[in-house]
């Protein structure tokens, strides 16, 4: 399967051709932080009307299924440097963290990299993340009887054993 991902930005830098030059070689230089004029090129830009517009590029690239697989062997890379289940959570990295999530059955959000998500037949969870701590919060729309959506947050000092038993024990 063919997986692709699209980015934008904007660019930091801009070179403008200066229509008022006999020496095409001349460009107007923008930063992001601080535009750069020579003196000659001063009244030119002020003369303008219209500011001057950022163009928003897009870059597409492309993975194989053969990328894909290499994804889940180096998944399993992260899975095997796990420090033991009872060392807490601020003892582990990030991309150990991550394969440990989609191991307990989370998959990652597509808007927020830091927000991760789960579908159990008796509740669904939108977990999150933060720089403190981690929060859990078991939503109202899903399966089960809860009149509203419920939060936890755990610390990160807590043991990943009983940051999982907590989590999958449900609100």
């Amino acid at each position: 399967m063919n997986c692709v991902s699209t980015f934008k930005f904007t660019p930091s830098i801009v070179l403008i051709p200066c229509a008022q030059s006999s020496n095409p070689a001349k460009f107007l230089h923008i930063s992001s932080s601080k535009p750069s004029f020579s003196p000659r090129w001063r009244n030119y830009a002020s003369s303008s009307s219209s500011p001057i517009r950022r163009k928003t590029l897009t870059l597409v690239s492309s993975k194989s299924s053969e990328a894909e697989e290499v994804s889940d062997t180096e998944e399993d890379e992260w899975l095997e440097k796990l420090p033991e289940k009872n060392k807490p959570l601020y003892s582990h990295s990030l991309p150990c963290i991550e394969a440990w999530l989609r191991k307990l059955g989370f998959y990652q959000s597509k808007d927020d990299r830091a927000v991760w998500l789960i579908q159990k037949p008796d509740w669904h969870a939108q977990l999150s993340l933060d720089v403190t701590d981690l929060c859990i919060r078991y939503l109202k729309s899903g399966p089960g009887s809860l009149e509203r959506d419920m939060e936890r947050r755990f610390s990160y000092a807590l043991s990943r054993e009983d940051t999982e038993n907590a989590i999958l024990g449900g609100p």
